[in-house]
């Protein structure tokens, strides 16, 4: 089947609950986008309130209180919310890569595969029925021996040494303690946690998760999506192929992609959109093609939208492609619109300012400008 990248873009903005919004729990809808990037928490919630009818203020904090959803580093070693019930999937392919047992990230930070052994070990027993801060945890393992001269590394501010703990299922991210904060054992975060699973396993679970948003993609976007590309070609195909009839292929303006077999009859029924969405920074909308993406995102727009340190700026879409960036203050909302893109209609744009206020609880002043 052959469709266009027009009809590819409109199913996904309806894929992911954003033509038209939906009344979506927020686990709902961590579920349904493949976990949403919480670096940033503010930008976390307004990525679900902005595709929610009715956002209600709190709600992310609530479906983790109620352990519904769960933040650990996940996808790209970055920090995630994620469905509590796939969380051990997406942990198993992330450990697959095994990318802290590579000579270069060892000579990069300094710790060896026996000291990662080590540490899970340690972090599993320390955490148990606990929850500690990081200030905690870092001092509780330095007292131990063989893990003093690690403290730097654990103290490390991108966490980097933490990051294979949490792939193998030996911490998350626990409720914070004010600005702190904390880590726990997925044990007691995770309903009915029973450890990691095998790859393959995962697989079946993930893959049709990320296509069922961010589809049709080829098994590299995938991967790039997942881990930068940091696993064997041959092995992601081969997950790929596992799941059968489960997909389909589809040709997308001459590239061959795989799409879930189920979505087949409503991508090819999918029409161009007219739709103007405000997303919020780090949205799943722009990561999860990837923003070297050049159908949503034209390459010389990229490095305002992708800047330094790995931020990325809140975009305007329209007709699914990113159409400028925006950004906010207490009091105003600055749209700054591509030269390049379709005229957007501004009374569209009011109306997601709308939104933006429905969201966050108060007024803006929009101004729109050309770059």
């Amino acid at each position: 089947m052959q469709v266009t990248q027009d009809q590819v873009l409109a199913w996904r903005l309806r894929r992911q609950s954003l033509a038209p919004r939906r009344t979506a729990s927020v686990a709902e809808l961590v579920r349904e986008l493949a976990g949403v990037q919480a670096q940033v928490a503010s930008s976390a919630e307004l990525a679900l309130a902005t595709r929610q009818r009715r956002p209600k203020a709190g709600a992310v904090q609530k479906a983790l209180e109620a352990r519904e959803v769960v933040k650990t580093w996940v996808m790209r070693g970055t920090l995630h919310l994620v469905a509590a019930e796939h969380m051990a999937a997406y942990l198993s392919l992330m450990a697959a890569a095994r990318t802290w047992e590579k000579p270069a990230w060892q000579r990069t930070f300094g710790v060896t595969p026996t000291q990662m052994t080590a540490l899970g070990e340690a972090v599993d027993e320390v955490l148990a029925g606990r929850t500690l801060t990081r200030q905690e945890l870092t001092e509780t393992l330095v007292a131990r021996e063989g893990f003093a001269a690690l403290e730097a590394q654990l103290t490390s501010g991108w966490g980097t040494v933490l990051k294979p703990l949490a792939w193998t299922g030996k911490l998350c991210h626990g409720p914070n303690q004010g600005n702190r904060i904390t880590f726990a054992s997925p044990r007691d975060r995770v309903p009915d946690w029973s450890g990691t699973i095998e790859p393959e396993e995962a697989a079946r679970i993930v893959i049709p998760a990320y296509l069922g948003a961010h589809g049709p993609a080829t098994p590299e976007t995938f991967d790039a999506w997942l881990t930068r590309n940091a696993h064997r070609k041959t092995a992601v195909r081969g997950w790929f192929a596992s799941l059968g009839k489960q997909l389909a292929k589809v040709e997308v303006d001459g590239t061959a992609c795989y799409v879930r077999a189920e979505d087949v009859d409503a991508l090819a029924a999918a029409g161009p959109s007219e739709e103007v969405r405000l997303l919020a920074g780090f949205d799943q909308y722009v990561l999860g093609p990837g923003t070297s993406d050049t159908r949503i995102l034209r390459a010389e727009r990229r490095k305002a939208v992708s800047r330094t340190s790995g931020w990325i700026t809140p975009v305007v879409v329209y007709r699914g492609r990113v159409a400028g960036v925006w950004e906010i203050t207490e009091e105003a909302v600055d749209v700054q619109l591509f030269s390049e893109s379709p005229e957007v209609p501004k009374e569209a744009l009011e109306a997601e300012v709308g939104h933006l206020e429905v969201c966050n609880g108060r007024s803006y002043v929009m101004s729109v400008r050309t770059i």
